[in-house]
C-alpha cells in the first residue's frame, strides 16, 4: 500500500472498475463521461491471443449502441469519451490501474471469496487514501471487508449503482463502522455532482432500498399472476403506469434486463433475509420452474432473438406482439386490455384499478396490498426515513410514486379500512399514522411524517431541499406568480432572476406561452429584474409547438380538439388564421427575447425539440442538462422550422470555423441536420454541443436536480455588464446553392433514402436557407430569412400530406413515411405540387408585441385555454 498524507483529501479524477460486464462497464462509461481518467479491467479470456479482449469488447459493445436503439448498453454521452477509458486485465494491469486511481470499483460475480480474493490484492495495491466499493448489493458489507488491514475498512463502502448506470438516476451508497465520515462524504458529493446521481446513504441491509421493495413487488406480481393465470398484458397494464411504475409494467421490465436475473435475485435474497420475511412466503419453487424453462428454451428475455414473455413476430410484413401463456409457456396474441378502469385511473388515479369489480381488480388489489405493507413492515429496518424509500423505489425503477407516495393515492384512511377489511393487522408506521398521510403541504412548505418508533408516535418535518437545488416546486408552494396564464407562468427565483415555467401538456408551446413569455419580456426591465431563466421540472423540456392547434387552424370542421365546441363567428375567424398569427407572433417574441436588455439562459433536459428547441436557440446561453436530446424535427411532419429555428441555426453554422469556404458550407451543414432529424437530434448534451444546438460557452449539468441552480447562476454572471448581441446579416447562395440541395435530395430519393414528400419537404427548406430565388443581393438579414420561414411553412402546411403526416403524429405519436406513389413522377413535378405561399412583408423588430398586436395575442391566448379546456388538457 502507497503511502500518502492522510489530511490530502482528492478529488476523483482516476478511477479503476474492475469487472467489463454490463455494469462494469456502464460504471466506467458514466465515469469517462464526468471526464475521470478509467482502466475497465476483466479476467484474462481463456482462447485467443488479446489479453484484454473482455474489456475492449465491453467498449465496442457500448460504442455501437444508442439510447433508442440499446438503451442497457449505451453507456456513452459521445463516442470520444471511450478515448478515457484503458482496457485491461487483472493479472496483467491489476498494479498500474490502481496505483494512481482515486477510486477502485469492484463490479464482479456475486461470490464472497472472488471478492474477497481480489480486496486481499487491493489492500496491498492501492494508495492509502484511494477509495474502494463494491457494487454489490447481496453480500453483507461487514462480509466483504472480513480480513483486511484497517485503512482498508476506513476507505471501503458499497456503491450501489441500477442498470444502465448512465441512466438510472439512484446511486445507494452503505458505509461501515469503520468508513471515515470524510469517505463517505466525498462519495455522496461526487456520486450527486459529477455522477449526476440521486444519492441515498442506505443501512447494510438486505438489497438496501429500492431492490428489496421493487423486487418484492415483481415477485409478488408473478406469483399472483401464475395463481390466478392472469394474462401477462393484463398484469402489466393494471401494475404498471396506474400505479405509478414505468408503462412496461413488471414482466415488460423483466424482459427488458433479462428473466436470467429472477434465478439469482430468488437465490441472493433467500441466502441473506431474515427467516421471517414475507418474501420467503412466495411458492418459489413453481415461480422458478416457469422462468427457468424459458431460460433452458432461449428466451430470457427482450434482446433473445426468441424473446421472454413477451416476442415480436413478423406476419404479412407487419409485427404482431405476443404473450407468453404462464400456464402452457405457448405465444399467443396480444390485444390491447379493454378495462375501464385503465381510462378512469387516468382521472381517479390507482383506486379505480384496485376498486374495479372483478377478479383482474382483485389481482391488482392483492399485489398492490402485499407491496405496501411490505414497504411499511421494513420501516425502520431499511430506513429511517419515508423519504428515503420512496426517492430510492422513484430513482431506482423510474416509478411515479414511491410505496408511501401510492399510500397516500390511495386514500390512507381508504387504505387501513381495506386492509382491516381483509382481516389485515396494521403495521407500525399506518397505526402511528392514524390516517393522516405520509405527506403534506402546509404554510409553503413540503412536509412529511417522522416516525419515533421508541415513543411509537409521529409528527411531520418539512421536506428540506438538498444544498445546491434550487426546487421550483418549493418556490411555487411559497409564492404567487409574476405573471401567469394557462399554459405558462413567471416565477421568482431570487436575488433578480425570474424563471419563466411551461405547464402545457408534454410542454408544447401555444399562444398562452407566447403571452406569457411577451409579458415577462416587458415585466422584467420594468421591474427592475436582472436576467430570465427559461426551465420546467416536467419530465420534458418542451416536445415543441402544439400540432394540435396546428390541426385546428387548418381543419376546423374535423378537428377533434374543438368537437362540440360552440364557438361564435369571430373565434371561428381566429382560430383559422391561428397558425399565420403563431408564426409571425413566435417569431416576434422569440427575437425580442434574444434582443431583450437582459441576458436569457435555457436550462433544457430531457426532450426539447422542435419549438422547444427553437426558443432555446434564441437564448443568449443554455445550461443543460447531461441527458437533453435536442434538435429540429419539423421535417418529420412535413413542415420546416417557423419560429426563427433555420434563422438562429444557420448562424451557428457560419459562425463555425470548420464550415469556411464560402457560403455553401454552412447552407449544407444547416440542411442536412434540419432535414434528417433521426440523425441529427442530440443523444445527450455533449452530443448537443458536437451538433452546434449548444455552443462552446454553454454549460452541462450532470445532475438535472441542480440545472436551474446552475442556470441561475450563469444568468447572474451574464448580467454584470450585459449588452445584447447585436442583429446578425447572412450571405446566401441564393439560386446556385438551392440547385445543389436539389440534386442532394434527389439522389436520396433516387436511391430510396427519402420519400416523395420529403422531395417537397426538401425543397421548401432549401428556399428559406439559400435566400431564396428572387433575390438579387446575396446578402439577407434575419427578418429577411424569417420571411422566407413563414411563406415556406405555409406552403407545406396546405399540403394535403403534410396534414396527413400532422394527423398521423398526433394519433400515434410516430412520425409517417410515405409509400412510392402508383404513378412515379419526376423531382420537379413533385415540387411544383407545393404552392408557393406570398405574404406581406414583415418585418421582425426584434422588440415585444404591443399595442393591438398585444391585444391579439391576448385574445389567441384566451382562446387557447378555451380549446385546451374541452379536450381535457
Amino acid at each position: 500500500m502507497r503511502e500518502t498524507n492522510p489530511n490530502e483529501r482528492k478529488a476523483i479524477r482516476k478511477a479503476t472498475v474492475v469487472g467489463a460486464g454490463a455494469m462494469g462497464s456502464g460504471i466506467a462509461a458514466q465515469l469517462a463521461n464526468a471526464g475521470v481518467d478509467v482502466y475497465l479491467l476483466d479476467i484474462v479470456p481463456n482462447e485467443g491471443d488479446d489479453r484484454n479482449l473482455l474489456a475492449k469488447k465491453a467498449i465496442e459493445r457500448m460504442l455501437k449502441a444508442t439510447p433508442a436503439t440499446d438503451p442497457l448498453n449505451a453507456g456513452f454521452m459521445v463516442p470520444e469519451n471511450a478515448k478515457r477509458i484503458t482496457p485491461g486485465n487483472l493479472e496483467d494491469d491489476l498494479e498500474t490501474a490502481v496505483k494512481d486511481a482515486d477510486w477502485i470499483v469492484e463490479v464482479v460475480v456475486e461470490s464472497i471469496g472472488v471478492k474477497r480474493d481480489l480486496f486481499e490484492k487491493l489492500d496491498r495495491l492501492r494508495r492509502s487514501d484511494a477509495i474502494v466499493s463494491s457494487n454489490t448489493s447481496t453480500i453483507p458489507l461487514k462480509d466483504l471487508v472480513e480480513g483486511r488491514s484497517d485503512g482498508f475498512k476506513e476507505h471501503f463502502v458499497i456503491t450501489h449503482f441500477f442498470n444502465p448506470p448512465r441512466f438510472m438516476p439512484l446511486l445507494e451508497i452503505v458505509g461501515g463502522d469503520r468508513t471515515k465520515p470524510d469517505v463517505l462524504e466525498t462519495m455522496r458529493i461526487f456520486g450527486d455532482v459529477h455522477l449526476g446521481k440521486d444519492v441515498i446513504i442506505c443501512k447494510d441491509t438486505p438489497a438496501f432500498l429500492a431492490n428489496r421493495i421493487g423486487i418484492y413487488y415483481m415477485f409478488r406480481a408473478i406469483t399472483e399472476a401464475i395463481a390466478q393465470n392472469r394474462k401477462i398484458e393484463d398484469a402489466d397494464a393494471v401494475l404498471g403506469r396506474p400505479m405509478g411504475f414505468p408503462k412496461d409494467g413488471i414482466f415488460g421490465l423483466l424482459d427488458l434486463v433479462g428473466i436470467g436475473i429472477i434465478p439469482l435475485v430468488t437465490k441472493s435474497l433467500l441466502n441473506t433475509l431474515p427467516d421471517d420475511d414475507p418474501f420467503r412466503e412466495f411458492d418459489h419453487e413453481k415461480g422458478l420452474k416457469l422462468v427457468n424453462s424459458l431460460l433452458e428454451d432461449g428466451r430470457w428475455g427482450r434482446n433473445s432473438p426468441k424473446g421472454g414473455f413477451y416476442r415480436m413476430e413478423k406476419r404479412d410484413g407487419k409485427k404482431q406482439k405476443q404473450a407468453v401463456d404462464l400456464q402452457t409457456l405457448d405465444y399467443y396474441d396480444v390485444e390491447k386490455p379493454k378495462l375501464k378502469s385503465l381510462k378512469a385511473s387516468k382521472k381517479r388515479g390507482p383506486r379505480a384499478i384496485v376498486e374495479e369489480e372483478g377478479e383482474l381488480g382483485r389481482f391488482a388489489w392483492v399485489v398492490v396490498r402485499d407491496t405496501l405493507l411490505y414497504a411499511a413492515y421494513l420501516m425502520p429496518e431499511i430506513a429511517d426515513d419515508i423519504a428515503d424509500v420512496d426517492a430510492a423505489l422513484r430513482g431506482g425503477y423510474n416509478a411515479k410514486w414511491g410505496p408511501f407516495q401510492l399510500i397516500d393515492q390511495l386514500g390512507v384512511q381508504w387504505f387501513t379500512d381495506r386492509l382491516l377489511e381483509d382481516g389485515i393487522e396494521l403495521p407500525p408506521v399506518l397505526k402511528m399514522a392514524g390516517n393522516r398521510p405520509f405527506y403534506r403541504e402546509a404554510n409553503g412548505r413540503l412536509e412529511r411524517l417522522v416516525f419515533d418508533f421508541e415513543k411509537n408516535e409521529a409528527a411531520y418535518q418539512e421536506l428540506s431541499v438538498k444544498e445546491g437545488v434550487l426546487s421550483l416546486a418549493a418556490i411555487k408552494r411559497n409564492s404567487k406568480p409574476l405573471v401567469s396564464h394557462y399554459s405558462a407562468s413567471l416565477w421568482d427565483l431570487g436575488d433578480g432572476v425570474a424563471c419563466l415555467e411551461f405547464t402545457s401538456k408534454m410542454n408544447t408551446l401555444d399562444p398562452s406561452i407566447l403571452w406569457v413569455l411577451n409579458q415577462s419580456l416587458q415585466w422584467i426591465p420594468q421591474n427592475n429584474y436582472k436576467a430570465l431563466v427559461i426551465a420546467n421540472e416536467d419530465r420534458n423540456f418542451s416536445l415543441g409547438a402544439n400540432l394540435g392547434l396546428v390541426q385546428a387552424g387548418f381543419d376546423l370542421a374535423h378537428s377533434a380538439m374543438i368537437k362540440n365546441l360552440s364557438l361564435s363567428a369571430p373565434a371561428e375567424d381566429s382560430l383559422r388564421g391561428l397558425v399565420q398569427a403563431m408564426i409571425v407572433q413566435g417569431q416576434s417574441i422569440f427575437q425580442a427575447m434574444r434582443m431583450a436588455p437582459f441576458p436569457v439562459v435555457g436550462a433544457p433536459h430531457g426532450m426539447a425539440i422542435g419549438g422547444g428547441c427553437e426558443i432555446l436557440l434564441h437564448c443568449d446561453a443554455l445550461q443543460a442538462s447531461a441527458e437533453t436530446y435536442m434538435g429540429l424535427v419539423e421535417s418529420g411532419v412535413g413542415l420546416v422550422p417557423a419560429w426563427g429555428g433555420c434563422v438562429r441555426y444557420l448562424e451557428r453554422c457560419q459562425n463555425d470555423p470548420g464550415l469556411n469556404g464560402g457560403p455553401i458550407p454552412p447552407v449544407r451543414a444547416a440542411f442536412e441536420t434540419i432535414m434528417m432529424p433521426q440523425f441529427s437530434v442530440s443523444t445527450s448534451a455533449q452530443d448537443a454541443l458536437k451538433k452546434r444546438w449548444l455552443r462552446p460557452g454553454d454549460g452541462i449539468t450532470m445532475n438535472r436536480d441542480r440545472v436551474i441552480a446552475d442556470a441561475k447562476a450563469k444568468a447572474l454572471t451574464m448580467a454584470e455588464n450585459y449588452a445584447p448581441p447585436e442583429p446578425v446579416e447572412f450571405r446566401l447562395p441564393g439560386p446556385h446553392g438551392h440547385s445543389a440541395l436539389n440534386m442532394a435530395i434527389d439522389d436520396f430519393y433516387a436511391k430510396g433514402d427519402a420519400t416523395w414528400h420529403d422531395v417537397i419537404v426538401a425543397d421548401a427548406l432549401a428556399t428559406v436557407l439559400t435566400g431564396g430565388d428572387t433575390h438579387v443581393s446575396n446578402v439577407l438579414s434575419e427578418s429577411e430569412i424569417a420571411q422566407l420561414e413563414r411563406e415556406n411553412f405555409l406552403s407545406l402546411l396546405h399540403t394535403e400530406q403534410t396534414k396527413k403526416r400532422i394527423a398521423h403524429t398526433l394519433k400515434t405519436g410516430k412520425p409517417l413515411r410515405e409509400d412510392p406513389l402508383e404513378e412515379k413522377k419526376s423531382t420537379d413535378e413533385l415540387r411544383a405540387q407545393r404552392k408557393p405561399a406570398k405574404l406581406p412583408k414583415q418585418d421582425i423588430t426584434g422588440q415585444p408585441l404591443t399595442g393591438a398586436d398585444e391585444l391579439q395575442l391576448r385574445a389567441m391566448a384566451d382562446l387557447t385555454a378555451v380549446l385546451l379546456k374541452a379536450s381535457g388538457n
